[in-house]
């Protein structure tokens, strides 16, 4: 009842009670049972469980050359679009923003690894994104959905969580090369301003456990407050311990410490003038290359499988089903979600996607588009933080990336384990991506050691003309490109 006299009162004026008609029936607020204060609120809810990733995908992708400035316009500007494209054409409480591990196989594979141009890596990310579009208009989705073997595709997901806790370890400076054993545990006592900023691999690992805790005890804003205590330790450290504590390898170093508060504030108007060198720069001729067939079908299936996960999901939550079971609606929002891939280029952005993050919202009551552009405005007034992304530590962001990927990795717990043929594949799948460094070897290495166990074991009646056909690409893709 507390809902129904809050929204009466909202309706005092004519013109407020004309805007709420226009935005029930749009929205379709009655029949889903919700009212405009409760779509705020699950608006707001999932915005800030999902927050995070205006930090951390400038800082990803920033190492591919891209300018930090610009990348955060971007990611705020295509989350904005993309989120307010899906609340107002499929009526979904789902916000989306670039894809975790997909911008850190967009960095770390695709440019520094491969050595394309992050340019070319934004023209197969396009090309990825238009197939998607192709085989979301088309019957194209549900043959690939039903070919790939469950555990496979579970696999994936759990794969590129892994992938991700390896650089975010990486990142925080927990753990660092080593010449005998490729990696080994940092020093922990190390406090310092390097090359990259700020450096403090304990206060990295503090900022994990911080989320980790508040998240297991529902705090509202778990993974923004973990950031923010993390950082607040490590100003107070700057000001309160002398100079010498610190080890110092850059002539960046602020004058004391190893943190400096930005002159101009947190907040300030946005330039989107910084959004120039990376909006609309993709290379599509250039991502034309046969060498690049393996990455752009890792992009297409890591977006495929995460989005179709995702949307059923939070589909089932929201209890957007009929009583036969058909999910209201899905085949607008993967259409929402395979065209905001497209769009996200144009200004920088690795494939776009839909985010699990929306269940907090879900969860808060959200049931309709009202909280996708409620999500999307947010995303919008995030514009005018860049000075606060500008001046967050990296291992402090870095702690939310290596929470993100033990929740992707979590993805295990559904394969058969009771089936060497299922979980050895999917295994392969998972731990070859980090150890090879590369989403697409992992996939690779996955569909081929599933296909020969199917085989030898007498099981390949088993194998669908989808998994056929991707192993004949990637036993093709290791013998004729290395």
């Amino acid at each position: 009842m507390e809902n129904i006299q809050l929204d009466t009162a909202t309706m005092d004026s004519p013109s407020a009670s004309q805007k709420r008609t226009f935005l029930d029936r749009f929205f379709k607020l009655s029949e889903h049972k919700t009212n405009l204060r409760t779509e705020m609120i699950a608006g707001l809810t999932t915005f800030v469980t999902m927050s995070y990733i205006m930090f951390l995908n400038p800082i990803i992708m920033s190492k591919t050359g891209m300018p930090f400035d610009g990348l955060f316009l971007a990611t705020c500007i295509g989350a904005a679009i993309a989120t307010i494209f899906m609340g107002l054409y499929a009526n979904w409480p789902i916000g989306l923003a670039p894809g975790m591990g997909l911008n850190a196989f967009f960095t770390f594979t695709v440019v520094l690894e491969m050595n394309y141009s992050w340019q070319i890596a934004l023209g197969a990310v396009f090309l990825s994104g238009v197939l998607f579009v192709l085989m979301s208009v088309t019957r194209l989705r549900e043959w690939m959905l039903e070919s790939i073997p469950l555990s496979l595709r579970l696999a994936m997901t759990a794969g590129v969580g892994l992938f991700l806790g390896f650089i975010g370890l990486r990142f925080t400076g927990l753990i660092v090369p080593n010449a005998d054993n490729v990696v080994a545990l940092a020093d922990l006592t190390h406090f310092g301003f390097g090359p990259f900023g700020p450096e403090a691999p304990a206060l990295g690992l503090l900022s994990f456990l911080l989320i980790c805790i508040l998240s297991y005890r529902r705090v509202f804003g778990s993974v923004i407050i973990g950031i923010a205590i993390t950082t607040a330790i490590a100003f107070l450290m700057s000001a309160v311990l002398p100079h010498e504590f610190f080890s110092v390898t850059s002539d960046r170093a602020p004058a004391s410490g190893f943190m400096a508060w930005p002159e101009n504030g947190l907040i300030a108007v946005p330039n989107f003038s910084d959004l120039g060198p990376v909006f609309m720069q993709l290379d599509i001729i250039g991502a034309l290359d046969v060498a690049l067939i393996p990455v752009i079908i890792t992009f297409l299936f890591v977006n495929i499988f995460d989005t179709a996960g995702t949307l059923m999901g939070v589909a089932q939550r929201a209890n957007l089903q009929d009583e036969n079971g058909k999910i209201e609606g899905l085949d607008k929002s993967l259409k929402a979600d395979s065209i905001s891939s497209v769009i996200g280029t144009a200004f920088g952005c690795p494939p776009v996607t839909s985010y699990v993050e929306s269940a907090a919202g879900v969860a808060a009551g959200g049931r309709t588009g009202l909280t996708a552009v409620v999500i999307g405005i947010l995303f919008l007034l995030g514009l005018f933080l860049l000075p606060l992304a500008q001046m967050l530590p990296g291992f402090a962001v870095d702690g939310a990336l290596i929470y993100v990927a033990m929740l992707m990795m979590g993805s295990l717990a559904s394969i058969d384990w009771d089936d060497l043929t299922e979980f050895a594949p999917a295994l392969m799948t998972t731990i070859m991506m980090p150890l090879t460094f590369s989403i697409a070897n992992g996939i690779a290495i996955g569909f081929v050691t599933y296909t020969f166990m199917k085989v030898a074991t007498g099981k390949a009646s088993s194998i669908s003309t989808g998994v056929w056909a991707l192993t004949a690409i990637f036993v093709a893709k290791f013998i004729f490109l290395p």
